[in-house]
C-alpha cells in the first residue's frame, strides 16, 4: 500500500526530501461536489441512462456509474452532484464532466459550476506494529482508542486539519485533506510518532517458545531422555538448574 524510499511511486522515485520516511501515502479515494446549475427530473433521468438507478424511498439521488475513470456520482434534483471512487484530482473531474455531459446529452441544460474537491482518502503501511495504548495515553488529547467499538485507534491532527485511523499491524488511512500535500504533510508529522511506539517482540517470549519446543522434543527423544532432570516433586524443568538447553557450535542440544 505504500511505496518506500527505494522503491517507485507509479515510475517515479520517491523524492525524500518531500517525503523523509521513504514512504508515500496512496490516495484512495477523492470525493467532488459540482453545481449543475439546473433542476434536474431525477425520474426521467433513471428511466433514460442504462447506469443509474434512482429509489425515492431509500435515497432521495440518483445512483450513476462509469467505468472509466472507475467511479460513483449522486445526482440531486436540485442539480447538485458528488462525485466519488476516482484515484487522482484529475479523474474525479474528468468524471464529474462525463457525469455532467451524459445529464445535458438527456435533455436538460446541465453547466459546470464550482467543482470542487470536499475530500482525499490516502492509505499507507509502515510496516511495523505499533502499541496503540501507549499512543493514546501519550497522545490523549488527539487520541480516541476503544478497541472494544472499533480495532483503531483514530488521531484528530489539527496542522493541517486531518484525522488518521492507526491500525495495530501498521497500516494507516488518512482522511479529511482538501489537496494532497496535506495528506503527506499529516502522515510525515504522524511517522516520527508511529516509531516511537514501535511494537518490539520481546526477546524472552521467543526464547520461551525455543525451550518448549525443545521440552517437548527431549520428551520423546531416547538419547535425551536420559539427561533430563528430575525434580523432587517429580516434574520436569527447563532453565534454573533442572532441564537446559544449551547453544554451541553445532546448534542447540540437551545437557
Amino acid at each position: 500500500m505504500a511505496e518506500q524510499g527505494a522503491g517507485l511511486e507509479g515510475s517515479q522515485p520517491v523524492d525524500l526530501s518531500k517525503h523523509p520516511s521513504g514512504i508515500v501515502p496512496t490516495l484512495q479515494n477523492i470525493v467532488s461536489t459540482v453545481n449543475l446549475d439546473c433542476k434536474l427530473d431525477l425520474k426521467q433521468i433513471a428511466l433514460q441512462a442504462r447506469n443509474a438507478e434512482y429509489n425515492p424511498k431509500r435515497f432521495a439521488a440518483v445512483i450513476m456509474r462509469i467505468r472509466e475513470p472507475k467511479t460513483t456520482a449522486l445526482i440531486f434534483a436540485s442539480g447538485k452532484m458528488v462525485c466519488t471512487g476516482a484515484k487522482s484530482e484529475q479523474q474525479s473531474k474528468l468524471a464529474a464532466r462525463k457525469y455532467a455531459r451524459i445529464i445535458q446529452k438527456l435533455g436538460f441544460p446541465a453547466k459546470f459550476k464550482d467543482f470542487k474537491i470536499q475530500n482525499i482518502v490516502g492509505s499507507c503501511d509502515v510496516k511495523f506494529p505499533i502499541r496503540l495504548e501507549g499512543l493514546a495515553y501519550s497522545h490523549g488529547a488527539f487520541s480516541s482508542y476503544e478497541p472494544e467499538l472499533f480495532p483503531g485507534l483514530i488521531y484528530r491532527m489539527k496542522q493541517p486539519k486531518i484525522v488518521l485511523l492507526i491500525f495495530v499491524s501498521g497500516k494507516i488511512v488518512i482522511t479529511g485533506a482538501k489537496v494532497r500535500d496535506e495528506t503527506y504533510t499529516a502522515f510525515e508529522n504522524i511517522y516520527p510518532v508511529l516509531t516511537e511506539f514501535r511494537k518490539v517482540q520481546q526477546w524472552y517470549a521467543s526464547i520461551a517458545s525455543i525451550s518448549l519446543y525443545f521440552f517437548i522434543h527431549c520428551l520423546f527423544c531416547s538419547d535425551c531422555l536420559n539427561s533430563l532432570v528430575v525434580d523432587r516433586r517429580g516434574t520436569f524443568g527447563m532453565g534454573s538448574g533442572l532441564f537446559w538447553i544449551v547453544l554451541d557450535g553445532e546448534g542447540f542440544k540437551c545437557v
